[in-house]
């Protein structure tokens, strides 16, 4: 005999199943961070897709509504070379100093520079930007400083081709140093990530920082070698100015480029500094950043 669902049958069936249990209840409790949390990376990575939507909105708003877009890039760096050749190098000479051309020489300390002071920016200024969504929306706040510095990596990656047309119209080639650059890259994007978010987490608080920002920037640059070598430091001062995380990453990145002797006294504890600026400042935007939808 078959049965059909609503025969009788379906009652003896039951009973000889059994009773069905209810689905067990599960108990969900909502906590706030612990202030010396570390870094969720699998939360980051399920919010993978978001920072790739960041990132694009931000190349997006970036050159949105300008004439020239992208070739911006090319621009900044090219005109604040010629600039700083002629003034530092011609009337303050500063090429006497170099060894090949000191256009070539600015170029590419300009580049890390460029990347780096960019980053920092942006990345600082990006919570205050994004406002909007921080107090509506939960997501990992560190993925919005995040975006900006990626974004900043196209323009970085288009400067690598005005480089190679500028070393192949100057004549020089690079040397087996060259494989050495993705650890001067990589250690730059970790020294912008570090000052990013610890700027970013103090703005939010302390709008006054952007003003200190703008300055800190500018004295960077002229305590940075990107117009000088690192041979006129005095040897006295060297290990001292050597705490400067973009003194041994752009010396490194120019070594890697155009030849010579690495600096690795500098680059040693230029390294030490930047592991040391990316962990502050990762843990104080952890540590505060559950108070950014109250004060932002």
């Amino acid at each position: 005999m078959t049965l059909k669902a609503g025969d009788p049958g379906d009652d003896t069936e039951r009973m000889l199943v059994g009773p069905v249990p209810p689905p067990a209840r599960r108990t969900l409790r909502l906590e706030p961070p612990g202030s010396w949390q570390m870094l969720d990376v699998a939360e980051l990575r399920d919010y993978r897709e978001l920072l790739f939507f960041f990132v694009w909105r931000d190349v997006k708003v970036r050159y949105k509504q300008t004439v020239l877009g992208a070739l911006w890039a090319i621009i900044q760096p090219l005109a604040t070379t010629f600039f700083f050749s002629v003034l530092f190098g011609r009337f303050g000479g500063l090429s006497k100093q170099v060894s090949g051309p000191y256009a070539l020489h600015v170029f590419v300390g300009m580049m890390p520079w460029t990347f780096l002071s960019n980053a920092v920016v942006l990345a600082a200024n990006s919570l205050v930007g994004s406002s909007h969504l921080i107090t509506k929306v939960y997501f990992p706040r560190i993925l919005v400083p995040a975006a900006a510095i990626a974004s900043s990596l196209v323009d970085f990656a288009i400067s690598f081709l005005v480089l190679a047309i500028m070393m192949a119209i100057y004549g020089v080639a690079p040397t087996w140093r060259i494989v050495t650059l993705p650890l001067f890259v990589a250690g730059t994007v970790v020294a912008a990530a570090g000052a990013g978010v610890l700027f970013a987490a103090l703005i939010v608080t302390y709008r006054d920082v952007r003003y200190v920002l703008t300055f800190v920037i500018q004295l960077w640059l002229f305590a940075s070698p990107v117009l000088y070598t690192l041979e006129i430091i005095p040897p006295q001062y060297r290990l001292a100015y050597a705490l400067n995380p973009a003194a041994g990453l752009i010396g490194g990145f120019r070594t890697s480029l155009l030849g010579g002797p690495f600096p690795l006294d500098v680059i040693l504890i230029s390294t030490i500094t930047t592991a040391v600026l990316a962990f502050v400042g990762v843990r104080y935007f952890l540590q505060v950043e559950r108070r950014f939808a109250d004060v932002i």
